[in-house]
């Protein structure tokens, strides 16, 4: 494996540092990264299920950067990877297996089926945390946190179209939401994709049908 990963310009560079780092706040599940042509695929777990009885939605955010166009490569490494210079990452030594990442969203079949204003799952991420931190025990153990994660952010929300409201958490949480946006919503199978600006959405369940039009804050429920 390489030692570093030369990314097409600096900004690249600090990009991939920054969605390194939002995933190691949110937990150790790793990033995939996804080299070919040029491009960089940077995928990251926001929620994703442990064992066969846990019934949280894999949710996932994606970053698409520019690198350079002769490193090609698919691993996953612990977040967050540190810097080597200034348009490049320095790579870990060994990578790492998570269980979500055996399973890839598909590369094509996407069809646009809705929108979701980006207020809207501002409002619905910000719910959620302070529904977390009101159920979490107080000095509560790894599994128990988990727990309420997964029954509150893996709850299907009326205003996100039957979405997980973990969608929401994923694109506050990876800086995907900034500012005024409409971002459209498309499926594929049983995986949806919400596409901001600066990043995707993903997660994977259930086919969603009846998907609300776009929603802007101060409507009605």
């Amino acid at each position: 494996m390489s030692e570093r990963l030369i990314l097409a310009d600096p900004g690249s560079a600090r990009d991939a540092l920054t969605f390194a780092g939002r995933a190691g706040r949110i937990g150790d599940e790793g990033i995939r990264l996804q080299a070919a042509r040029g491009t960089l695929v940077m995928t990251a777990a926001a929620l994703a299920p442990r064992g066969l009885l846990d019934r949280t939605p894999p949710v996932l955010a994606l970053r698409i950067l520019h690198a350079d166009p002769a490193v090609a490569c698919d691993l996953v490494l612990p977040p967050p990877p540190p810097p080597a210079r200034e348009d490049a990452v320095a790579l870990p030594d060994e990578a790492i297996s998570p269980a979500w990442a055996g399973v890839s969203p598909p590369q094509g079949g996407w069809s646009r089926t809705a929108e979701l204003d980006s207020a809207v799952l501002a409002s619905r991420a910000q719910w959620g945390i302070a529904a977390v931190a009101r159920q979490v025990p107080t000095d509560a153990g790894e599994d128990a946190v988990r727990a309420v994660r997964g029954s509150v952010w893996g709850q299907p929300d009326d205003d996100l179209g039957g979405l997980p409201l973990g969608v929401a958490f994923a694109a506050l949480s990876f800086g995907f939401i900034s500012g005024s946006e409409v971002a459209p919503v498309y499926t594929a199978g049983r995986w949806t994709r919400i596409s901001f600006s600066r990043g995707h959405v993903l997660s994977r369940g259930p086919a969603v049908s009846g998907l609300t039009a776009v929603r802007s804050t101060g409507q009605s429920a």
